[in-house]
């Protein structure tokens, strides 16, 4: 007869409720909240076909038919900044996901397993943290191609390691709780036990990170478009719109370039604050 064990399944829940913050982080979340919106709804909001450009109407001032102005190709700003946020949000996503799935996958198999496995899993995770992010997409890029599916997948592959040393340090803090004993001598497998039991538990950790690791790859990717090696014209992207407008800049019109780099500043600002507030309350820590 299997025994039930009260308040283990509750933790997680009562925690994520407890994420509440202050006026700085519901604002970050407000925001957040409507940059994926905009993302989403992007094809419905942008006024003008961003890929369209008028050579006539380039380097225009913020007018009735051009919210924020037009670019030296006469491609409409806004249009181009809410049709980018798609791409922004969408390669980001991605390395985070399979950042987080194949970290987890790999934290909770070495804390498990242990002994040797651990140590040369542990090894390898090392070296793949001395390469950085951005230059494992850089050589994806001189291998495979211009693009986003090499970068997106080398910096999964990159981003990856931070997960798994998270994990792998909780795993085993709640090897040690007494919850994990009742469960193996109920005789629950070790898979059972680690992702029915132990996940839900580090879970919320597990997303605080993530959420700081989207802010990093939305950094690292609009630089990789920025350096003309991402995303390729015309679709629009806020770091090849800050590269593409850099003469925009030499001709006193810097709305064009200043307008996509406030954009990823603030949307990495937000990440950074929603993810560290949810890491120190977690933690036991006011912010």
């Amino acid at each position: 007869m299997s025994v039930q064990i009260p308040g283990v399944m509750r933790g997680p829940v009562a925690r994520l409720r407890s994420l509440g913050g202050g006026w700085l982080q519901n604002l970050c979340l407000l925001f957040l909240v409507l940059f994926v919106l905009v993302s989403v709804f992007a094809p419905w909001l942008a006024p003008q076909d961003p890929t369209y450009g008028d050579l006539r109407s380039g380097l225009v001032g913020p007018s009735a038919g051009h919210w924020l102005g037009t670019d030296q190709g006469g491609h409409d700003t806004f249009s181009a900044l809410v049709e980018g946020s798609r791409t922004s949000l969408v390669g980001p996503l991605t390395v985070v996901l399979f950042s987080t799935v194949t970290g987890i996958a790999v934290g909770l198999f070495t804390a498990w397993r242990g002994g040797w496995v651990d140590t040369v899993i542990g090894r390898l995770i090392d070296v793949l943290f001395a390469f950085p992010a951005l230059l494992v997409a850089i050589l994806a890029v001189a291998v495979f191609g211009k693009g986003m599916t090499a970068p997106v997948i080398a910096m999964s592959l990159a981003y990856m390691p931070y997960t798994a040393r998270l994990v792998r340090g909780l795993a085993l803090q709640e090897q040690a709780r007494p919850y994990i004993a009742a469960y193996r001598v109920q005789g629950h497998s070790g898979m059972f036990v680690a992702v029915r039991r132990l996940l839900p538990n580090i879970g919320p950790t597990v997303l605080a990170q993530s959420t700081v690791n989207f802010g990093y790859a939305l950094l690292d990717l609009a630089a990789l478009s920025f350096l003309g090696l991402g995303v390729q014209p015309p679709t629009p992207d806020w770091g090849a719109m800050i590269n593409q407008s850099q003469a925009a800049v030499l001709q006193g019109q810097p709305l064009s370039s200043i307008v996509p780099a406030v954009a990823v500043v603030l949307v990495v600002v937000a990440f950074n604050v929603v993810g560290e507030n949810f890491g120190d309350r977690l933690a036991g820590r006011d912010s």
